[in-house]
């Protein structure tokens, strides 16, 4: 369906990220290299994780690709499977915005040597980047990845002023590593923002996203990727029917045609196939 709403040869803004279900069943020698551990959610700290890429683009958010983590499988190898996806379907990356759990210096060092621009939130982690995210002013400064082999990174820092919102006040320094960008580090703020409708479309697919107790995961796998195929559809459905004729950059009229809507229609034509029992015939009558 990604042909429907994205152009080959263009270039777009790409995020990867991590993806959970929860699992509350026992593991076995079939399922124990893909539940993994981690933070309790959900009443629970054993999870079905995927890795996802996600165009961020308005009104073109689809998922194109999503792989199962399985333990012992590095970070850079799921980076390389998702642009193997991006090259297949001849696109091009404008920027890779990925969040902190990718800010490893394997990561970086794959991302500069492809060549590929990307953004990253840093890690407070060091004295040196806490002294790095002080001052007054949007710049740029070089941060010294320590380790057996050195790596220096870019790190665009962009100011913010609390002025009293969500209870914070004076300055507050945000930094991001990039790399092949020479952008303000305002635009990089605010580009690496759009990432976050990654989370829209993890609550969409919540509401589609079959449940199931088995200990298979492929049947895990199928029933994930089932949840995140049907909101492109609906995407491709909007570019396809609710995109009006008009002068300037094409658009789609997404409130005419909620994702709730599509929904109810599906479950309802799921109903009709499966001969869905509609009403009861009347044996007896009170009082007869």
């Amino acid at each position: 369906m990604a042909h429907k709403v994205l152009k080959p040869g263009k270039a777009y803004r790409f995020a990867i990220d991590y993806t959970n279900d929860p699992y509350y069943g026992a593991t076995t020698d079939e399922n124990d290299q893909y539940v993994l551990r981690s933070r309790r959610k959900q009443s629970t700290n054993e999870f079905y994780s995927y890795v996802t890429l996600y165009v961020t683009n308005q009104d073109r958010q689809m998922t194109l690709a999503m792989h199962p983590v399985q333990q012992g499988m590095p970070k850079v190898g799921y980076i390389a499977r998702c642009f193997d996806q991006i090259a297949e379907l001849g696109l091009k990356i404008e920027v890779l915005c990925l969040d902190r759990e990718f800010y490893t210096k394997k990561v970086f060092g794959f991302l500069l040597q492809a060549q590929i621009p990307f953004i990253v939130p840093v890690k407070k982690q060091s004295e040196q980047m806490k002294e790095l995210l002080q001052g007054t002013q949007a710049r740029y400064v070089k941060y010294r990845m320590s380790g057996k082999s050195p790596l220096i990174l870019t790190i665009a820092v962009v100011v913010k002023y609390g002025m009293g919102k969500r209870g914070k006040y004076g300055v507050e320094n945000l930094g991001y590593v990039v790399g092949g960008i020479d952008w303000h580090p305002r635009r990089v703020h605010d580009t690496y923002k759009s990432r976050f409708s990654i989370e829209s479309s993890y609550r969409m697919r919540s509401q589609v996203k079959p449940r199931t107790s088995t200990k298979n995961p492929v049947i895990w796998y199928l029933y994930a990727i089932v949840s995140f195929l049907l909101k492109n559809i609906w995407i491709a459905l909007l570019w396809m029917y609710f995109s009006p004729v008009k002068r300037g950059p094409r658009t789609i009229e997404m409130c005419a045609f909620r994702f709730n809507q599509f929904r109810v229609m599906i479950q309802d034509s799921i109903r009709n196939m499966m001969g869905a029992v509609k009403g009861i015939a009347v044996l007896w009558k009170p009082g007869s």
